[in-house]
């Protein structure tokens, strides 16, 4: 800050506390807080944890209680420490407090990220960790290349033990402020035994380069509080009042850093909320919150639980769900708004289905049609659990021609891995797209540097023909030699392959698609690939496969994304959000979808694998917040049916579902398609969701006949096109009548009156009236 000393402060700071006070200035902004919030404010001296709820003031709170530190003159700007998670969300509370002090707050070094705060107290005190006071940052990159190194040299291989794979691993090691030393017995097996010695060696190198990565900043200035009782005294002194923002958010080694801070005269408030805690797969800690009172004797818990955000439907329907979970500290939300709608229940035969739903849904809202007022597209938000479920929305989107926008990451078409597969599938179509050649003739790696694709570029100039023709011309002169020729020659033959099926195809274009990811070796390097998001991406691309099925071939899929792609809409208008449940946390929408609450998918069958019970209340938390994302209406859909690895698997409702109170919930699906009730199906709601004409689709009208048969939980079964034989008639969209000749999986084999023998697949014909030929 301008004209601020951070040591003449400290100082100044060291002085007591009766020859520095302000005189206490009128507090009008008390007046603006309910009766919990305002206790939270003026509770000032000793532990505090404001147990604040979704939608219930908390940023208010905590800006007004720094606000309220200044304005009585407990403490200078320089002596509170406030932690955020976010930049944003710093400046937010910097900008909120000048607000309630009237003026623009100065000096107040100490507000920032768990990040930035520790970056400024290591470079104070960076000869105790082994650095230089002016030591480097490392991103990612910088840190899995010097890993790379590091495996090579001892002499693994790097294509089972990857570095990004290492680099997570002592990762989280930092997260849990376990140096080298200190990593237990039952960790140490990790990466063939090595893990702790690479970590080691990881550590001494980035000491000779005078540098720390991002776990460091922490690690470090943990064991400086820890080893060094005369440092941990002064910043004792010195920070007089702590704030956490999201304390249900922290690790261990933030947890522990704050402790240490906050040993001598206890005044830290954290903020956070036990059932917002979902991000214990990147090392957060909902302990943490859990066990406040037994880390901070005497601590006051003060509940928020007056919630400004949503419906007392929406809110009954949350609390129903995390009641279930026995991990929590509890509370009730309550709001004095009026009743609203209750939450909608819907099940669909397939994702494909969902998604139309909802779009038609969204239109109908935008219009005005569907509900007592219009609503804009910029409040609505579709909330998934996984990013490959949206594709299905961005399609159906982009095909009708409603804008979206997708937040936390690229559109399902402009991400990475799909737009190298389609690089892929255009050069399988026409060998002569160089755009496309350029993208992909590296990638996976094949020993092609930037001199070798210098030497292809020349070549076609020079002769005039597509990159491809030209890489043939210099591996035919020797213009290339070695690893990169010999795996230039082997991708050069797949395309010649892939060419000759497009022309003359004896297999469908969606096992083409598969044939080309994997001998390209393109789904092998995301296989290898041990970094977080190698997993969304494989996932993403079998999402890409199955969207080839609604189309005739490879060159008819290609020219839809296309058109679509270039249908791009106004920045300025209104456009609804679609994101994962872990992106929406912090915000808020009018109109919230939540599809995909089906078991394996929502909860994720991973994450009960790996964490088990604990897994299983951290989805469960997840839930929650999805839920309290909502302010008015709130719809969830499941489906019957999801294309799993190339294989239909029949899917059964959340058993969140099943936790939803019944009273709070209307069911738009009968209940009967599973064989029984769920959740919210009394049987006089039952009653008249089997009476709702939601849907007039073959799909719908097939999931109604299948009525009382139940199917087993998570079995895969073949794709078999239900209420079709042979000699069967059928209307197609586009082909017209025909007759169905063969069965071959989800396939038809169907000879149509006017477009002859056609192989389609089954849920894209309706059945027809042989008498008259009319669909119904």
């Amino acid at each position: 800050m301008t004209g601020f000393d951070e040591d003449d402060a400290f100082e100044a700071a060291a002085r007591p506390l009766s020859a520095r006070a302000m005189a206490a200035r009128p507090a009008p902004y008390l007046d603006t807080l309910n009766s919990a919030q305002r206790q939270a404010v003026e509770t000032l001296e000793g532990p505090v944890l404001m147990l604040a709820g979704a939608g219930t003031g908390k940023t208010k709170a905590l800006t007004t209680r720094i606000a309220h530190l200044l304005n009585t003159g407990r403490a200078r700007p320089n002596e509170i420490l406030a932690v955020t998670f976010t930049n944003k969300a710093a400046r937010e509370m910097k900008t909120r407090v000048g607000a309630l002090m009237g003026h623009a707050v100065e000096g107040m070094p100490w507000l920032g990220t768990f990040h930035a705060i520790c970056v400024k107290l290591l470079r104070r005190h960076a000869e105790l960790a082994g650095l230089k006071p002016n030591f480097t940052i490392l991103d990612t990159d910088d840190q899995v290349r010097l890993l790379k190194q590091l495996v090579v040299a001892s002499g693994l291989d790097e294509k089972r033990w990857p570095a990004r794979q290492l680099a997570g691993l002592i990762d989280r090691w930092k997260n849990r402020a376990w140096g080298p030393g200190a990593v237990p017995v039952a960790e140490a097996s990790a990466f063939d035994g090595r893990g702790v010695a690479l970590y080691a060696a990881y550590q001494e190198r980035l000491k000779a380069l005078n540098a720390a990565d991002f776990g460091d900043l922490l690690l470090h200035v943990v064991t400086i509080l820890q080893t060094h009782p005369d440092v941990l005294e002064q910043y004792r002194r010195w920070f007089r009042y702590i704030l956490v923002d999201e304390y249900q958010d922290t690790n261990v080694a933030q947890y522990l850093w704050l402790r240490l801070l906050a040993g001598g005269h206890h005044n830290i408030c954290c903020v956070g909320d036990d059932d917002q805690s979902i991000y214990g797969w990147r090392g957060a800690e909902v302990g943490n919150i859990l066990r406040f009172e037994k880390d901070f004797p005497g601590a006051q818990v003060i509940r928020l639980e007056q919630n400004y955000r949503s419906s007392p439907h929406i809110l009954s329907v949350a609390s129903g769900v995390i009641a279930a979970n026995t991990g929590r500290l509890g509370k009730t939300l309550w709001t004095d708004a009026e009743e609203g709608e209750k939450v909608r229940l819907i099940g669909h035969w397939d994702g494909e289905e969902e998604a139309r739903w909802i779009g038609e849904e969204a239109e109908a809202l935008q219009r005005g049609t569907r509900s007592l007022r219009p609503f804009s597209l910029d409040a609505m938000a579709i909330l998934v659990r996984a990013s490959h479920q949206m594709r299905a929305f961005e399609d159906r989107f982009l095909t009708i021609g409603l804008p979206y926008r997708v937040i936390g990451g690229p559109r399902f078409y402009e991400r990475l891995e799909i737009r190298d597969a389609m690089a892929y599938f255009r050069l399988a179509v026409s060998p002569a797209d160089d755009l496309a050649f350029e993208r992909i003739v590296n990638t996976p790696k094949r020993g092609l540097g930037d001199k070798a694709q210098q030497k292809i570029q020349t070549a076609a100039r020079d002769l005039g023909t597509p990159l491809v023709e030209a890489a043939r011309r210099v591996l035919q002169g020797g213009g290339l030699t070695g690893k990169g020729a010999a795996q230039l020659r082997v991708l050069l033959e797949a395309l010649d392959r892939w060419h000759a099926e497009v022309l003359n195809p004896t297999q469908s274009h969606v096992e083409l698609a598969e044939i080309i990811l994997d001998d390209s070796g393109y789904t092998a390097m995301w296989q290898a690939d041990k970094s977080p998001d190698a997993q969304g991406r494989l996932e993403n691309l079998k999402e890409l496969v199955k969207a080839l099925e609604e189309f005739e071939n490879l060159q008819g899929f290609l020219e839809h994304v296309a058109l679509i792609m270039d249908n791009e809409s106004d920045a300025e208008e209104p456009k609804i959000s679609i994101m994962t449940l872990h992106a929406a946390k912090g915000l808020e929408f009018a109109v919230v979808f939540l599809p995909g609450w089906e078991d394996g998918l929502f909860p994720s069958q991973r994450a009960m694998d790996e964490n088990g019970l604990k897994g299983l209340e951290e989805e469960r938390r997840l839930a929650y917040v999805g839920i309290t994302r909502a302010e008015e209406i709130c719809t969830i859909s499941f489906t019957a049916n999801r294309r799993v690895y190339g294989q239909w698997q029949s899917a059964l409702p959340s058993r969140f579902i099943d936790e939803l109170p019944e009273d709070h919930v209307e069911v738009l699906t009968p209940p009967g398609l599973y064989g029984g009730g769920y959740g919210a199906s009394a049987p006089g709601v039952e009653q008249r969701a089997a009476r709702a004409d939601v849907y007039n689709s073959p799909g719908w009208r097939r999931m109604q006949a299948r009525a009382g048969q139940p199917a087993p939980r998570a079995m895969v079964i073949e794709a078999q096109p239900v209420g079709f034989t042979a000699g069967d008639r059928v209307f197609h969209q586009k082909f017209g009548y025909g007759t169905v000749m063969g069965l071959e999986g989800d396939k038809l084999d169907v000879e149509f009156d006017k477009a002859g023998a056609k192989k389609v697949v089954a849920r894209f014909v309706t059945a027809a009236d042989r008498a008259g030929d009319v669909p119904f």
